[in-house]
Parts: C-alpha cells; structure tokens; sequence
C-alpha cells in the first residue's frame, strides 16, 4: 500500500528535516526559500539532461556560499525545490522510508548550497542509511 501525504503532511516532513539541521548551519539558509512541487517541470528536466522518467526528487538554484565574494549578496533568494511525487512513487510503501528519503534530499540540497559536491553528499547520506535519525513521531501529520 502507497503512503501518499497530504501537501501539508508532506511539507511538515520537510521543515522538520530543515529544523534538525544544526543552529549554525542554518542561520546560513535565511536566503534560502524551501518550496515543495509535485514534480519537477519538463524544462528542468531538459536542462538537467533527464527523462520525466528519472527520479529527480530535489533541486538547489542558486550560487553556493563556496562560489560567492565576501560582499556580494544575492539579487534573490536561492531555492531548494523539493519534489513530492517521484519520492511517493518511489519509497511510498515505506512510511518509515520516505520520511528519510525526504530528510537525506532535504540534506542533499542543503550540501549544494554550501558547495558540497554529490561525492561528499554520497558519503554523508550512505552514513544516514546506516544510523537513521528518524523517529516514530515523525509520521505523524502536523497538529492543525
């Protein structure tokens, strides 16, 4: 059986895994908008080389804090988009799963931000895999 969540559901999973991220780290995302979208759009797709096929479950637009001068102060805020439906259709029948496939894609768009690269990522996200921070409450939905 499928766990699909609520749009509201599925954003609570997502600012909860934004919220875990140390204090430090995180006063470094006020420019940073978190959207999420039911799936990635047929340009991006084409931009990044994929199918609507592929399992795209995240994005980061923007420059990452690595590649910036010391003055220069984005025009606009960078995005992380985060994509509902492939994560759904792929781990959907887990509960268990999909809440940390949203954390590790929440964590693997946070990296680029701060210019990690998908090696670096790879590693950290394989270290998840094997100890979960994951918590029974966190299947909850968000109180009303």
């Amino acid at each position: 059986m499928s766990n699909r969540f609520t749009r509201d559901a599925f954003r609570h999973l997502v600012r909860r895994a934004l919220a875990e991220i140390p204090a430090p780290f995180r006063k470094r995302l006020d420019n940073v908008s978190v959207e999420v979208r039911a799936r990635p759009s047929a340009p991006l797709l084409r931009q990044l080389g994929m199918s609507e096929g592929d399992g795209l479950y995240g994005y980061y637009e923007g420059t990452p804090l690595t590649e910036r001068g010391s003055a220069e102060d984005p025009i606009y805020p960078d995005r992380i988009l985060i994509f509902q439906d492939p994560l759904e259709e792929d781990f959907g029948d887990d509960a268990e799963e999909i809440v940390r496939q949203i954390r590790i894609t929440v964590l693997h768009e946070v990296g680029h931000h701060f210019g990690l690269n998908d090696a670096d990522m790879q590693h950290m996200e394989e270290d998840e895999r094997e100890s979960p921070s994951i918590q029974r409450d966190d299947l909850q939905p968000p109180p009303p």
